[in-house]
């Protein structure tokens, strides 16, 4: 670890894969949110199955188990886990579609970056299906909501 705490970074200041090599196995969970604002027409071909691309919502739930999968192919720092279940929501709302994801490992590390990873490319993915019917959509609000196991113990967003 660096000098100033950061745990990615050594005392020299570069860049380094943490070392999890003495960390027990333990359950781990993350759940992940985020969501995409959609014009309410084209959401309704969403949840209607009936936008010209297909199914949308089906794509892009395997979408986000796939990318789930490649976290560590993506982030440089990111230990390669072995998940045990991931599992996508999409709720449609007023403005468009909320979208969570549960993300679970028994190991040395987290899921964290795997359920974010995962609402990111669900929400892309969805972007791309649908840009050229609304081109105004808007992916945010991005965000880990929980996580448990581990030495940190749990978290809960505020």
């Amino acid at each position: 670890m660096s000098q100033d705490g950061f745990t990615h970074l050594d005392a020299e200041g570069r860049a380094v894969m943490v070392d999890i090599s003495g960390k027990p196995a333990t359950e781990r969970v993350a759940v992940a949110r985020g969501r995409i604002d959609i014009r309410p027409d084209v959401l309704d071909l969403i949840v209607r199955g009936e936008a010209p691309k297909g199914d949308v919502l089906a794509a892009a739930r395997i979408a986000g188990i796939m990318a789930s999968k490649k976290t560590s192919d993506l982030i440089p720092l990111c230990h390669p886990i072995a998940l045990s279940s991931l599992k996508v929501f999409m709720t449609p709302d007023d403005r468009g579609l909320e979208i969570e994801v549960l993300a679970k490992t028994t190991g040395p590390t987290g899921v964290e970056m795997e359920a974010l990873t995962a609402v990111s490319v669900c929400a892309l993915t969805i972007y791309d299906m649908c840009k050229a019917l609304d081109r105004e959509m808007r992916i945010g609000d991005i965000r880990l909501v929980r996580k448990s196991g581990g030495r940190s113990g749990t978290f809960e967003a505020s």
